[in-house]
């Protein structure tokens, strides 16, 4: 009889679309696996195809490029560790997100998601069939059970593999960052150790795709829920964790413990990893940004020289006749600190002849909001020919308040191929510069210290694109908005819910009013980390034309 088991954990980067690149690196895993004696190879949910692959995985040409990708990675891996895949698999006319088992040169296991996700940004039941509850299988003489990511959620899945003879729990899983999610991820392992009274090793994916970032933080529990492997955040790693039979069962060895940091510090990790993985992904190495003086382009312009490297970020000042000697200067100030290229396109000259092209039409009218947008989209314009001339990603500024309420131009400010703060709110792009500035760490590669200047985070915020502005001539204030806005984005409070909290009726009227019909500006915005359960896009779907209002 068996009495030890070696597992090898791989939390491990995928691309999605890149067959031949994931199955590169799922070989590489299992070298390192075979290497140190491993039993077994287990690797992240979809690791295959990168996750998730929307509607790509439904086109009969890549389902058959896929199945010849495992066949050839299960021939390669003959000689070895039986190794754990996830994959699409179709069979029978059904399409399934599966976990493969590969061993002695074929596929000896199959194992199809039962619990398909479907809420938040999830849509797996509009892509794939429901499995069958699958019972377990066998490496090396131990029986497996393998609830892939959503099955462990719930009791049934875990409870039938527990019943049929399981003996250890692998979960593979391809579950997204949100903030506190390892705390919610926990409490649900825990409550499914508890239930089966077995071990328990979650294998999650890590590394940024479109708007989702994945944060590994893979763990192994024992019964008890005592957690004896704690993997690290947002890093590959590639761990080999034993187990041994006991009387009481299968027990996993203690094994390395990483730190989790703060939630101040992983949001600040999961945007410079979204951004980095989505520039290295779609082929870009370097970015530019429109640097105002003002906060939110301060903090995109640190995240960027942390993840990208200073030499590879370049700010631009567009200076009207409205920027303030301070912003130019503050401006200078934060690329100084960081290290990074600054130009200077002054905007005038441009702003002059747009207003002379459209004197004659516009004639008899007075200035208004028109002549502001038409300097923030010069600003887009002359932003996006460096783009286009130089191959750098443009990144957009906003943070979640502005997307929010609309309080950003379209084809100006918004202009832009990645968002890095597109779900942080005002409020938390202040903190989170004030946390930058006293933290530094081994993977950030701009400088330590204070690199935005103290200024830029003290002054009020200011479009300025007229005499005087401050947002909060629009706007209430960030801190009065950002929580009317936490209570109807994220919470779906109703106006009398926050009347009743003590908020001005009209003041959240007005801001109801603004989210909705700024509906159709998120629509055509530029993608970003998705930090919280309800950021913009697949977490949160609005119509875009939309007449109902909360009267009560």
């Amino acid at each position: 009889m068996t009495d030890r088991f070696r597992l090898t954990m791989a939390q491990l980067n995928a691309t999605v679309g890149d067959l031949p690149g994931n199955a590169l690196k799922a070989r590489e895993a299992f070298a390192a696996a075979r290497a140190a004696g491993a039993d077994m190879l287990a690797l992240p949910e979809m690791f295959l195809t990168g996750y998730q692959t929307q509607d790509l995985v439904l086109k009969p040409a890549f389902q058959r490029d896929c199945r010849a990708a495992i066949e050839a990675l299960a021939a390669d891996c003959a000689d070895g560790p039986a190794v754990g895949i996830g994959a699409p698999w179709a069979e029978d006319g059904k399409l399934y997100n599966a976990w493969l088992v590969l061993q002695g040169g074929r596929i000896a296991a199959r194992v199809f998601k039962h619990e398909l996700p479907h809420k938040q940004l999830f849509d797996e039941l509009r892509l794939f069939d429901p499995g069958p509850i699958s019972g377990p299988y066998a490496v090396n003489g131990v029986r497996i059970g393998s609830p892939i990511c959503e099955d462990a959620w719930w009791q049934p899945v875990t409870e039938t593999l527990a019943e049929t003879g399981a003996e250890i729990l692998i979960v593979p899983n391809g579950s997204p960052y949100h903030r506190d999610k390892l705390d919610l991820r926990m409490g649900h392992m825990v409550a499914r150790v508890h239930e089966s009274g077995l071990p328990l090793a979650y294998v999650n994916m890590v590394g940024g795709q479109d708007d989702q970032v994945y944060d590994g933080a893979s763990f192994v529990l024992n019964p008890g829920g005592h957690k004896v492997v704690q993997m690290a955040p947002f890093d590959e790693g590639l761990i080999h964790v034993d187990f041994t039979r006991t009387a009481d069962g299968w027990r996993a060895e203690r094994g390395e413990m990483i730190p989790q940091p703060d939630a101040w510090e992983q949001d600040y990790r999961a945007m410079c990893v979204g951004l980095g993985d989505y520039m290295r992904k779609s082929g870009f190495r370097k970015v530019v940004l429109g640097l105002s003086g003002g906060i939110d382009s301060a903090l995109v312009a640190t995240i960027a020289a942390d993840t990208l490297g200073p030499e590879n970020v370049r700010g631009v000042r567009l200076p009207s006749v409205y920027s303030s000697g301070h912003s130019l200067e503050d401006a200078a100030d934060l690329a100084a600190r960081l290290g990074i290229r600054l130009d200077t396109i002054p905007i005038e000259g441009p702003r002059a002849a747009v207003t002379e092209a459209l004197s004659g039409v516009m004639a008899g009218t007075q200035p208004d909001l028109t002549e502001e947008n038409i300097q923030s989209r010069l600003r887009g314009l002359l932003l996006m020919a460096l783009s286009n001339k130089f191959g750098e990603l443009l990144l957009s500024t906003g943070n979640k308040s502005e997307v929010a309420v609309g309080y950003a131009t379209i084809y100006g400010d918004m202009a832009g191929g990645y968002n890095p703060l597109k779900d942080l709110y005002k409020t938390r792009v202040f903190e989170t510069c004030r946390w930058r500035n006293t933290n530094h760490r081994p993977w950030m590669r701009a400088p330590a210290g204070e690199v935005i200047p103290p200024g830029v985070i003290a002054k009020p915020p200011s479009a300025e694109l007229r005499p005087d502005q401050t947002d909060q001539d629009s706007l209430p204030p960030y801190d009065i908005l950002d929580t009317i806005l936490y209570g109807l984005i994220e919470r779906d409070q109703s106006v009398a819910e926050l009347v009743a909290q003590g908020f001005d009726r009209a003041t959240v009227k007005s801001v109801e009013r603004l989210v909705y019909g700024s509906e159709w500006k998120r629509y055509q915005a530029a993608p970003g980390p998705r930090l919280s359960p309800r950021a913009f896009w697949l977490d949160r779907r609005y119509p875009l034309v939309n007449r109902w209002r909360d009267d009560g």
